[in-house]
């Protein structure tokens, strides 16, 4: 008895009638006789009233064809989005209700469980790359200088854009008097090449490094 609100059967708008009985005052001002249509209700389907049971009609309809699905032999594995029955996408409402299980009352959670149903695992988020982000702060200020003593290395030597490389070991002072160890600082950006910037590759490709012009 979830009939959504526009259907109709032999002309009649069983829908909307469902509807308006479950109104409060639906089934009548006498006490009485409304509990005994509330009974009759209710042995024709016990869940007749879903907002007594604090969810909706939609929520109860879904759950009546997914129930279906598994008397006739479908597993839960296998009602993926897509899975229709009378032309509602019940894959797709399963997969929510795994994905939202945390905001399913108790009872929800019950029922769907006696069908096989389970919480979705939480999905293992993938930390951003740094590659996509703007360089800056102190890497930023370490990677300058960095390529300011490739530079000028390259410069002094005549490999200014030649691609002329210094060994591991070479330490390049720079013009404010700071020792940099240049080598070990191109075999680093090498091994993180990955993690580096487009626009940091592209200062170092300027520099003659192959390995930061091809793609990872």
């Amino acid at each position: 008895m979830a009939a959504p609100r526009g259907a109709a059967i032999l002309d009649f708008a069983i829908g909307q009638y469902l509807s308006n009985i479950r109104r409060p005052g639906g089934l009548g001002k006498d006490p009485v006789r409304a509990e005994r249509r509330a009974a009759a209700l209710a042995a024709i389907d016990p869940d007749w009233n879903p907002g007594a049971l604090r969810w909706t009609v939609d929520w109860q309809r879904h759950y009546a064809y997914l129930t279906q699905l598994l008397a006739e032999g479908a597993r839960p594995a296998a009602i993926v989005p897509g899975v229709t029955r009378h032309g509602e996408d019940i894959g797709r409402w399963l997969a929510t209700q795994r994905r939202n299980w945390n905001r399913l009352n108790t009872e929800q959670q019950a029922r769907l469980g006696k069908l096989g149903v389970k919480k979705a695992p939480r999905a293992r988020q993938t930390p951003p790359k740094t590659a996509e982000a703007i360089p800056s702060g102190r890497g930023a200020a370490a990677f300058q200088a960095g390529i300011q003593a490739l530079a000028q290395y390259q410069e002094r030597e005549g490999a200014s854009g030649g691609g002329g490389v210094p060994g591991r070991g070479h330490v390049e002072r720079l013009p404010d008097g700071t020792a940099h160890r240049t080598g070990v600082w191109i075999v680093n950006q090498k091994q993180r090449r990955d993690r580096l910037h487009p626009t940091q590759l592209a200062a170092l490709a300027e520099l003659g490094l192959d390995w930061a012009a091809t793609s990872p």
